[in-house]
């Protein structure tokens, strides 16, 4: 199925990856429906709007959507009847400890909501968020980059929570053959990543652009993706329409963070960022791709340097006509 002839629909649309998986799809020249718990009339003070013009955002058909709300679900998909969905729709881990039930009520019951409807309807390619957070501490893996097959072992409601949609997709696989792909991304920058720790190195490029200092608040080895090499893993995922249910790590680029650090400066020699050290973020560091690629002709992978200069030039280019601030740097 070619992309002008297929139809996606995105959970989770004003989310960084979201953002990034419309930008894509709109090259691609898909038809798109965009969802979201709330779709603001001005889109262009959103992440979608960093990254499309206003004709852009306009191309694109905008639905809100609670994912907790099965008939709302259902009824959306068998509305517009999309071919694939990118399920992207989640709280992250300080919203679920803030708020266990409804950490689940999102998480959980929204990804078997998001199955079902698959499944009523006959959509053709799935594929969903789930995390690293399903793994657990560092010490309790080998010395290795960690398989698909190692065990998860999470340490917080957040993996919990990734955990069982990777085992609800196991079994709408098994009792009715409902296929998926299941994605565990770890440090993802770009245009559009603001809330969180790990946000912190998508910040450092904007605080670069803004000739304004930043401080990572962590140390250690990553692995880290760009936005929208992700965005274009989740939609590839999907297309390739897999029979089974997989779940995969990604890879891309494995750096300590005062290698980052160092390849900014190295690139802005007036860059002041700094990082925070022995303080490790507490999950493994490295991860076997195996898996995806196995899955895709070719994983989308922006080599490190030409990301950082992509993103800085992006961010200079928002900075300047107003459609972004910094105040992201101080959260």
């Amino acid at each position: 199925m070619s992309a002008a002839t297929s139809r996606f629909l995105i959970t989770g649309s004003m989310g960084c990856i979201g953002a990034w998986v419309l930008r894509n799809l709109l090259d691609d020249g898909a038809h798109i429906v965009a969802t979201d718990l709330s779709i603001p009339d001005d889109k262009s003070t959103t992440r979608p709007g960093l990254l499309l013009d206003n004709d852009e955002l306009a191309r694109v058909h905008w639905q809100s959507l609670d994912v907790t709300d099965a008939n709302a679900v259902n009824s959306l998909v068998s509305e517009h009847k999309p071919t694939h969905i990118v399920h992207l729709a989640g709280l992250q881990i300080p919203f679920c400890k803030a708020d266990p039930t409804m950490g689940a009520m999102v998480n959980v019951v929204g990804t078997v909501n998001v199955f079902e409807a698959a499944r009523n309807n006959n959509v053709r390619g799935l594929t969903y968020a789930s995390s690293v957070g399903v793994l657990g501490a560092p010490e309790l893996y080998p010395d290795r980059a960690l398989t698909d097959a190692d065990l998860p072992m999470p340490n917080n409601l957040y993996g919990v929570y990734k955990m069982a949609n990777e085992n609800t997709a196991k079994v709408y696989w098994q009792d009715w053959q409902v296929g998926s792909v299941g994605l565990r991304p770890y440090v993802v920058y770009g245009a559009g990543r603001d809330q969180g720790m790990t946000a912190d190195l998508a910040k450092a490029c904007l605080a670069v652009a803004a000739g304004k200092p930043f401080h990572i608040r962590f140390d250690g080895p990553v692995t880290v993706q760009h936005a929208n090499d992700v965005a274009r893993i989740f939609i590839d995922s999907a297309s390739v329409e897999y029979q089974g249910a997989g779940v995969f790590n990604l890879r891309n680029d494995v750096i300590e963070v005062a290698e980052f650090v160092a390849l900014v400066k190295e690139l802005y020699p007036d860059a002041n960022i700094t990082f925070e050290q022995n303080n490790p973020l507490p999950f493994p560091a490295d991860f076997d791709d195996a898996g995806i690629q196995g899955v895709l002709q070719r994983v989308a992978h922006t080599p490190l340097k030409k990301a950082i200069t992509s993103d800085v030039e992006h961010f200079t280019q928002l900075l300047n006509s107003g459609r972004l601030t910094t105040e992201s740097l101080n959260s």
